[in-house]
């Protein structure tokens, strides 16, 4: 194979990732979009083990093959509820093989680059440098996601200090490889290179990741994918391969795009975040704290309708699911109670907040596994002005994404933070475990409303299974 031809395959690959990347953003297509890109990847392997004479290796087809058993072991065990844990992992595996092929590069290994030494010893060090660091931290988001690791931000005495040490010792690895081993002409110690960029840089992984709250997980996925495509943009120069510099930049890209919509809707700082300035602030304008204990709140001036009366005779019902639902798996019993109020003669939307959940679409997964129509999901923007014409709200399990106190409780966390307005709504189920403030400590005033709200405090399933009941009873 011509290099020329070589690259005119590289460039329709690299525009048909783009296009399938493209058709993923629409329901109807969604499907086709994933399966063009998924074949574009592989013609991708093939075009390049074709172009570099190595088609015939045949170790490279076992190691195929390992690859495909895990991930078919994955796809067949790895249940929805599971789904940010192993978005995760992944990352922190693309983040590995780029740095594989740093090391490798910097060894000299198969002579992947020799024309120009300068620059592929910079891009390999580099290369393990994104690597390591999103390997690590995939790796601590994974934890935190399974319970293995605390969900709190752990913070430690100086970590602020030894994160910028850490960027400077990494700093200091990319000039001694660029300058030291090759400008002035010194013998490059290529083990201490190697042990300062994987040393260090699992130490920033950690030290950044482990300092991330659980509800700042979804920002943080997004940019560690994000990170995994950069690190894989990198190892292609340190090897002059322009598909894997291609689609790498591709995916580089879009999670940076995707973390940068996240942070908005959460208003949060993605700066602060990558140094841990995630911390709850006490507020200057505090929100009216809920002092009485309430198993169960009835609303006011409700006339005598019971709550299965007031759900039958709703025809617009909106449902804002919630990292609870997740918790409590209850996606398959909100779809029954959604059958039941459809069957009812109701209109039965999702209101989807962007970073409800644990990663980016976390509910859309979810909702997905239990065979809600996605035409019924909306986004925040798309919804928000419906809800002061919706007969009920059923929340299940958020807290924060509703919160009316990021509105005017200046100085708070969530200040200024877009939320759903579920307040606006005649009547609001509220399917909480415990009236406690959601990961930004910010109490809801929404649970002291003397009208419209009704509490269903304890496990979602259990609520959900109470409103499905109430609704037969009222047949």
């Amino acid at each position: 194979m011509t290099s020329t031809l070589y690259y005119i395959i590289c460039a329709v690959l690299s525009v048909t990732v783009l296009l399938g990347i493209s058709m993923m953003s629409k329901v109807k297509t969604a499907v086709w979009g994933n399966i063009i890109s998924a074949i574009s990847v592989f013609t991708g392997i093939v075009v390049t083990l074709l172009y570099n004479q190595i088609i015939s290796v045949g170790s490279i087809y076992a190691y195929m093959l390992i690859g495909i058993i895990i991930g078919s072991t994955f796809a067949v065990r790895v249940k929805m509820i599971q789904m940010p844990q192993l978005v995760a992992l992944l990352n922190g595996v693309g983040g590995l093989a780029s740095a594989l092929v740093g090391i490798l590069t910097l060894l000299g290994v198969g002579q992947l680059v020799s024309d120009f030494p300068v620059f592929s010893d910079v891009t390999a060090v580099l290369a393990i440098v994104v690597g390591v660091v999103t390997l690590v931290g995939s790796l601590v988001a994974a934890g935190k996601l399974h319970r293995l690791l605390s969900q709190r931000p752990v913070v430690w005495k100086n970590h602020s200090v030894v994160l910028n040490l850490s960027l400077v010792l990494l700093a200091v690895s990319v000039i001694y490889a660029a300058f030291v081993g090759n400008v002035f002409g010194a013998s490059t110690d290529v083990t201490i290179i190697l042990l300062i960029s994987i040393v260090v840089s699992a130490l920033f992984g950690f030290a950044f990741s482990i300092r991330v709250g659980g509800a700042d997980m979804p920002i943080t996925i997004s940019l560690l994918n994000s990170l995994s495509g950069v690190a894989g943009a990198i190892a292609g120069m340190a090897i002059g391969d322009i598909l894997l510099v291609s689609v790498g930049g591709i995916v580089g890209a879009s999670g940076l795009f995707l973390t940068q919509i996240m942070c908005r809707s959460m208003n949060r700082n993605l700066m602060d975040i990558l140094t841990g300035k995630t911390t709850i602030k006490k507020s200057s304008s505090p929100v009216e704290e809920i002092k009485e204990e309430v198993s169960e709140k009835q609303p006011e001036n409700r006339g005598n309708l019971s709550d299965g009366e007031i759900l039958k005779a709703a025809k617009s019902v909106i449902i804002v699911p919630g990292y609870g639902m997740a918790l409590a798996q209850a996606q398959h019993w909100v779809r029954q109670l959604a059958d039941k109020l459809a069957a009812n003669g109701a209109d039965v939307r999702y209101a989807i907040h962007p970073v409800a959940g644990r990663m980016p679409g976390h509910m859309n997964v979810l909702l997905a596994e239990a065979d809600v129509p996605y035409e019924q999901l909306y986004e925040m923007d798309a919804i928000n002005g419906d809800f002061k014409n919706t007969d009920a709200v059923i929340v299940i399990g958020a807290n924060d994404v509703l919160n009316p106190a990021a509105r005017d409780a200046v100085g708070t966390p969530i200040y200024g933070m877009p939320v759903l307005n579920v307040d606006e709504a005649k009547e609001i189920f509220i399917c909480n475990f415990d009236l406690n403030p959601g990961y930004a400590g910010v109490e809801n005033p929404l649970y002291t409303k003397k009208s419209g709200v009704h509490l269903m405090l304890g496990d979602a399933k259990d609520s959900l299974s109470k409103m499905i009941d109430w609704l037969n009873d009222c047949d």
